[in-house]
């Protein structure tokens, strides 16, 4: 593991660090912030997942989230959205929404992905045990958060391991992939034309099998001017599967909001709030 940057932030500090993954197969980097009580013991940690066409980095540069990472004692832990380097198969179009930054959170089983694009065992399992080996992180109290595809990354990941995160949150996430353009084309690269497999990453399709005991709590706002609302993101259907599911989960719909960093930069502050009563 190599550090490749370096600052100081509200006390703490904000780091990024290039290891070779063996998930992965490829070098990766991720951005963690540890905040100034992680120079006096083990902090929980809040694992961010950033959407499409985004790396480690973005959330950590536009967020604004150290102060208050800094201000109730949690470390971010960023990973990057998808492998990369040479080798590493794209999108055939080059388009943004599938390969190279758009890694969806899911373990391909289809060809040419299947030898690198594991990121569900790499967030869930392979850089938890790196992070929690080199850094004071307290590995018992993790949360999970995302934006967007992030977002559906987040709620996937802690829908299908309720005890391994105490809490979890969205901005704007992908609801049900299985419903949206950019989820189709995803999950059909990387899993196959059998959409019984596709399951495994939906939401709305998780809580419908998600037994009360493994409910965990969640907290999701979305912006209802994002112009990327009806067409991808699908909130009403996970709506409506909580309500039909009885599963209880906070969704804020906020009122002249967007997609944008504008619009996580506003409420971030409540999110880590949010999960530090958990944490």
């Amino acid at each position: 593991m190599e550090q490749i940057d370096a600052h100081k932030s509200f006390g703490g500090q904000q780091l990024r660090f290039r290891h070779l993954s063996d998930v992965l197969n490829c070098e990766m980097t991720f951005s963690i912030y540890l905040p100034p009580q992680a120079e006096q013991y083990s902090v929980p940690a809040l694992y961010w997942l950033s959407g499409l066409t985004c790396t480690d980095e973005n959330f950590m540069n536009k967020a604004g989230a150290q102060q208050y990472a800094a201000k109730y004692g949690i470390a971010i832990i960023a990973p990057d959205t998808s492998p990369r380097g040479e080798g590493i198969p794209d999108d055939p179009e080059g388009a943004y929404d599938a390969g190279l930054g758009a890694g969806f959170y899911v373990n391909a089983t289809e060809s040419p992905w299947d030898q690198h694009y594991h990121m569900y065992d790499y967030v869930v399992s392979e850089l938890p045990a790196l992070i929690n080996s080199k850094f004071p992180i307290d590995g018992t109290k993790i949360s999970i958060s995302g934006h967007s595809m992030g977002g559906h990354g987040a709620l996937t990941i802690a829908l299908r391991n309720p005890k391994q995160y105490k809490s979890a949150s969205a901005f704007a996430p992908i609801c049900s992939p299985i419903n949206c353009t950019w989820g189709n084309k995803a999950l059909r690269l990387y899993l196959g034309d059998d959409q019984e497999a596709w399951k495994q990453y939906d939401s709305t399709e998780l809580i419908k099998s998600s037994a009360p005991s493994q409910h965990l709590p969640v907290l999701i706002d979305q912006g209802d001017q994002d112009s990327f609302l009806q067409e991808q993101l699908k909130t009403e259907f996970l709506e409506a599967v909580c309500q039909s599911e009885n599963h209880p989960m906070t969704i804020r719909m906020q009122p002249g909001y967007d997609h944008s960093y504008y619009f996580i930069a506003s409420f971030i502050g409540e999110h880590i709030k949010f999960h530090a009563q958990y944490l």
